[in-house]
């Protein structure tokens, strides 16, 4: 049987769906177990929406970062994506940034993943560069051709804007 929620996301459009969830604040968790699940065509959906209806540092998905984590792992691309982006607006303790810093560098070397997905896993990991400089030696590695040559023009030109940034805060680091 179909739950309230689980209908408003095959039904609603995204603005009304966001407002489902801003006007019934008891849907929340399940939106999020729900991200979580792989009860499809929901997970993904609900992942999608969740990413729309969080904040930075939401205090709602604090004690839920383990598991988008863990979830990571066996999901299919645009899945894997929409938790990243999550993940992407929180603060991590050390121990969760260096499980899903590896989950991220996987995700980067699989050149037959969708490309939105790894250029989603490889922001997170300029996430963690810029926290972490000494890190920062792993993106020219990751940069090599053959893990660029699946993309496009455009996402490589935003690659390595994001990279250049990287360079040239660690050079100005290393100037003052």
């Amino acid at each position: 049987m179909e739950t309230e929620l689980e209908k408003v996301l095959m039904s609603f459009y995204k603005e009304e769906m966001i407002l489902y969830i801003a006007n019934h604040p008891e849907s929340f968790e399940e939106l999020v177990q729900l991200a979580l699940d792989e009860k499809q065509p929901y997970s993904w959906r609900a992942a999608w929406l969740l990413w729309s209806c969080v904040e930075e540092n939401d205090r709602r998905i604090k004690n839920h970062i383990r598991s988008i984590i863990r979830s990571l792992k066996g999901k299919n691309d645009g899945h894997q994506r929409e938790l990243i982006k999550i993940l992407y607006l929180m603060d991590l303790d050390e121990n969760h940034e260096g499980i899903l810093f590896d989950h991220c560098i996987s995700i980067w070397e699989k050149i037959n993943k969708q490309p939105s997905v790894r250029f989603n896993a490889f922001k997170m990991i300029v996430k963690f560069s810029r926290k972490y400089p000494e890190l920062s030696q792993e993106i020219g590695f990751l940069l090599q051709d053959h893990y660029l040559e699946t993309l496009s023009p455009g996402v490589r030109r935003a690659l390595l804007k994001m990279t250049n940034n990287i360079n040239n805060t660690s050079i100005n680091e290393t100037n003052e």
